[in-house]
């Protein structure tokens, strides 16, 4: 791998062997071999210019729904998300959201604006890049459904605008050009839908009564399957409570797993393992992960 310039250092920040423990909610896994936090978007440029082909990019969000695993990430790792906060409303019906606004943060001014439907962005953990990746959704309501279109880097540091139709996207998937990041979005809203800060703060008590929040945690492990509910076949296979190592099936709810202190990204990709082999042998199901599982296994 290339040696980072010293106009870049200057700019931005680039750390090395950084642990990524430090930056996904879980708290746990291994260390970055670079991790470069950009101070603007033409500094990203100027970096991804100048890294070396074939270096491995990864790039962060705020780690809501990640495991890295104990070995670390190879390459560097890019967190842009202090850079990517811009939230205008640019047209009566249109808002452009930077892909570091958390998902709250965007619902909470859609409400004021009077747009809608953008409550369920609210039940949404994370931010706009990360629901953008992954077409996350909440309540009924998807991602791209809103989308008009985004704006992306490539690895060469050119910036383009891409619209929907360039993107298959299903549940929880989204599939686009390959070797680019989502900069910003543009979400389309309709015309007479109200929205509501009632509902949206009904939204966030039931996400508060019913899921661990507060603890570590990636918020969903697994995707729902069709016409069932993965927490539901967790928990009718008696998983509620079960620990290996640090890393336990939360009480309250069977799709989330939490750190109780000392989990390992081990301890946790061995629960999940476990999870899902027994809903396997229960149920006769076999549960799709929705959290991303990236990085090196120790040795």
């Amino acid at each position: 791998m290339m040696a980072a310039p010293d106009r870049m250092q200057a700019l931005g920040e680039l750390r090395r062997g950084e642990p990524m423990s430090r930056h996904t909610s879980w708290r746990a896994g291994g260390n970055a071999d670079l991790f470069f936090i950009p101070s603007s978007v033409e500094d990203l440029q100027a970096f991804l210019r100048e890294l070396e082909a074939g270096t491995p990019i990864f790039w962060l969000g705020v780690g809501s729904n990640l495991l890295v695993r104990d070995g670390g990430l190879r390459g560097v790792v890019i967190s842009a998300t202090a850079i990517l906060k811009d939230l205008e409303r640019i047209e009566p019906y249109l808002v452009r959201a930077g892909s570091g606004v958390p998902c709250t943060q965007l619902a909470r001014q859609c409400i004021r604006w009077g747009l809608g439907p953008s409550e369920f962005f609210a039940g949404i953990p994370g931010t706009v890049g990360g629901a953008l990746t992954m077409n996350a959704g909440a309540h009924g309501g998807e991602t791209w459904e809103r989308v008009e279109s985004v704006r992306t880097i490539d690895r060469a540091g050119e910036i383009h605008l891409r619209s929907p139709a360039e993107y298959s996207v299903g549940y929880r998937s989204v599939t686009g050009p390959p070797n680019e990041w989502f900069l910003e979005a543009t979400f389309r809203f309709e015309p007479g839908v109200t929205a509501s800060m009632d509902a949206m703060k009904e939204m966030l008590e039931r996400r508060k009564a019913t899921q661990p929040l507060g603890l570590p945690s990636c918020g969903s492990v697994f995707r729902n399957p069709p016409g069932d509910h993965a927490a539901r076949l967790i928990e009718a296979a008696g998983l509620k409570g079960f620990r290996i190592g640090g890393a336990e099936v939360s009480p309250k709810h069977a799709n989330f797993i939490i750190n109780t202190g000392e989990a390992t990204a081990t301890d946790i990709e061995e629960l999940i393992e476990h999870v899902r082999q027994t809903v396997i042998e229960r149920h006769g199901i076999e549960l799709q992960h929705e959290v991303r599982i990236v990085g090196e296994v120790t040795q």
